[in-house]
């Protein structure tokens, strides 16, 4: 029996993903989340399908309750209460509608959830995977714009020093929607980022694979959003061509636990069920050696505190 980790398990697509793998006969799961109803529900329901199912609860916005959960992760594998820890998917996402809003470290929200947490949580549990081994990031195409995004005003990333990515916004005025997208399209860039980076600095036996579950507007991604943008949101899910979490959430758990997918390194970019290339500029060496320079002085700056 083998265990996989997710964040972000309780909606959306990481719940789907959840009891896709709980189907699975010998499946082993670690769900770490928010602590309350939505963990134990989903915990429950994996249960019901025969999972074996420990809740390790965390706020991903505070990097003490990352480094707590892989704490719990590793006493787990050490005492021999799990099976060895072959994949970990890193599903959590957070779009903050307000980029003056930090993080309990003080760093900008989107940036904090979508990315810091899930380099903290690898970054205490590689010497705990057990080879051969995969880590999947969910990353988003809106790293760039396409037609389709430029014609519905979806910002694209605009890259900078992650040092300053990471600072929240200032002023008395909120930055509003195209902030906010930026914001989002930034973290979304620093997983293709961290995924290539990350691929050169574990053992050849670990294969990291960036997700794009497709469009889905309307999940609880967007909570942090107005209401009147969630409703959009949920108006357009219903469009044909849209992707739901009923049909990404099994293709990303395929893409953790399939033997159709274990020849993946590098960072590759899987699009619901299909390898498709980024675009040029999403492999840059001289930006993924200084986001991973970047990102340990923003979690020793934490650490140290």
């Amino acid at each position: 029996m083998t265990t996989t980790l997710i964040t972000g398990p309780t909606g959306g697509l990481g719940r789907a993903a959840t009891l896709a793998m709980a189907d699975r006969p010998d499946g082993e799961l670690l769900l770490v989340g928010r602590p309350g109803k939505g963990l134990t529900d989903v915990a429950a329901e994996a249960r019901a399908r025969g999972a074996k199912v420990h809740e390790i609860g965390c706020d991903l916005s505070r990097l003490a309750d990352v480094r707590a959960a892989a704490t719990a992760v590793r006493d787990l594998v050490d005492a021999g209460t799990v099976g060895p820890l072959r994949a970990l998917v890193a599903n959590a996402g957070r779009m903050s509608a307000d980029t003056r809003e930090a993080s309990a470290d003080g760093y900008e929200l989107t940036f904090a959830v979508s990315y810091l947490a899930h380099a903290q949580l690898i970054g205490d549990l590689l010497g705990t995977l057990i080879e051969p081994a995969r880590i999947v990031l969910v990353g988003s195409n809106t790293y760039y714009a396409n037609f389709w995004r430029r014609l519905m005003g979806v910002p694209a990333a605009d890259w900078r020093d992650p040092l300053e990515i990471a600072r929240p916004a200032t002023g008395d005025k909120p930055p509003g929607f195209t902030a906010a997208g930026v914001a989002y399209s930034n973290a979304k860039l620093a997983i293709l980022y961290y995924a290539h980076e990350l691929q050169r600095h574990v053992g050849s036996g670990v294969g990291v694979t960036v997700f794009e579950p497709g469009w889905m507007p309307g999940t609880g991604l967007s909570r942090g959003t107005p209401p009147a943008m969630q409703a959009i949101g949920r108006g357009l899910a219903r469009l044909p061509g849209v992707s739901t979490p009923v049909r990404s959430g099994p293709a990303l758990a395929s893409v953790a636990l399939d033997d159709k997918w274990a020849h993946l390194r590098d960072g590759a970019f899987v699009l619901i069920d299909k390898v498709i290339e980024v675009q040029p500029f999403a492999h840059d060496r001289d930006r993924e050696r200084r986001l991973w320079e970047a990102t340990a002085q923003l979690l020793e700056t934490t650490e140290r505190r």
